[in-house]
């Protein structure tokens, strides 16, 4: 999988260093130094509960080292399939640390995907709920175990908190743990090159059919979704580029509504753009308004990304709403044109400035600027 894999060429990599927009520092190494400098401030809410960055980093460090000591390797692939909870962060910074790849993938996907991303990526390990949303997850990495041999670790998540189950083999030799026991004293990073790729990407939860209808996720899937590699140095750059276009501080408070597995979500500049300037990740599972409206008062949320269907959810709800909104400074559209009556109802006199985002997992990204002009604004909100 891997040998595809072209990285960018040397010169051109090398300018991108000199010129510092690249680092040379991996994603799971750069959470340390946002641990570091933001300790004891909150990294990740979720359904009332907090962890601190030291926390955090705590937590993604004992994580890696249980992930090893069950048989993660460097450049190892691991299906990644959680809902916006603080596990999914704490799973793909653990697998950064590791040196495997996570493969991201959307919780709504089901077996024919789920299969098809396990076999495109010879992928030895999977990570998903034991059951989510009335659905078997925990069933169907079973069954896909025993159809590719080389699949070998399952580690499930229970939403209820407690393990989902003991440690189990099946009669194909398929390792399953409860993600909540993997856990071991700390090790040193293996030796990691920043220009690697950090993870993989579907070409975004749109166009592989991960559509946003009445608040929840319904798969329609016409074709098995391709992949796209992303390197630890290009994503670092494109998440801090796109968080000084917002101006993002360590007092912002990032709304992640749309799955977190999504680049627009995950990185425009969403929850690895707010980590890293010291800001607050607010995780929701239905982005609906009536948990959205709640998150938004109850932590004071700064800005959030959704797309089109959302955010007309949220305006049609908005005379009803008793929450206090006015925290809410910037809202990202993506994903697909803006009604233009939505996008009215969303200029800048409401309180809250709209950003048209253009932003594809290859690495294309273009915004409009916040101090752009409000008739520039509703005109590009509204285009594709």
């Amino acid at each position: 999988m891997l040998d595809a894999f072209t990285p960018w060429p040397e010169e051109e990599a090398a300018g991108y260093r000199r010129a510092g927009h690249w680092q040379g520092r991996t994603l799971g190494d750069l959470l340390r130094d946002w641990a570091r400098e933001h300790s004891t401030r909150t990294a990740l809410v979720h359904s009332g509960s907090r962890m601190t960055y030291a926390n955090l980093n705590r937590r993604v460090d004992r994580v890696a080292a249980g992930l090893r000591l069950r048989g993660i390797r460097p450049g190892d692939r691991v299906v990644v399939q959680l809902p916006n909870v603080p596990e999914f962060v704490v799973t793909v910074f653990a697998l950064f640390r590791t040196g495997a790849i996570p493969v991201l993938c959307p919780v709504a996907h089901r077996a024919a995907e789920i299969s098809h991303l396990v076999r495109r990526t010879g992928a030895v390990g999977y990570v998903g709920p034991d059951s989510y949303r009335n659905f078997d997850h925990a069933g169907m990495a079973s069954g896909i175990s025993a159809e590719f041999p080389f699949l070998r670790r399952v580690f499930t998540w229970s939403g209820a908190g407690t393990p989902a189950g003991g440690f189990s083999v099946s009669s194909d030799g398929c390792l399953s743990f409860p993600l909540s026991s993997i856990d071991a004293p700390p090790e040193p990073d293996p030796p990691l090159d920043a220009g690697s790729v950090a993870f993989f990407l579907l070409p975004g939860f749109l166009s592989s059919g991960l559509l946003m209808s009445g608040g929840r996720a319904a798969l329609g899937t016409p074709a098995p979704p391709e992949l796209i590699p992303r390197a630890h140095d290009d994503y670092a750059y494109q998440t801090r580029a796109t968080g000084e276009l917002l101006g993002l501080t360590r007092e912002d408070v990032y709304l992640a509504a749309l799955p977190a597995e999504s680049n627009f979500a995950f990185g425009c500049p969403g929850i690895v753009g707010t980590l890293a300037v010291g800001g607050t990740v607010v995780l929701i599972e239905d982005p609906g308004p009536a948990e959205a409206f709640r998150a938004i008062e109850g932590e004071r949320v700064t800005f959030t990304s959704v797309v089109p269907a959302i955010a007309s959810q949220w305006l049609d709800a908005l005379p009803g709403a008793a929450e206090d909104l006015s925290s809410l400074r910037v809202m990202q559209i993506g994903g697909a044109p803006l009604h233009r009556a939505s996008a009215e109802r969303l200029a800048p006199g409401s309180g809250c400035r709209v950003q048209k985002v253009y932003a594809r997992g290859e690495g294309v990204l273009s915004a409009v600027r916040l101090d752009a002009p409000g008739n520039l604004i509703i005109e590009q909100a509204s285009q594709a």
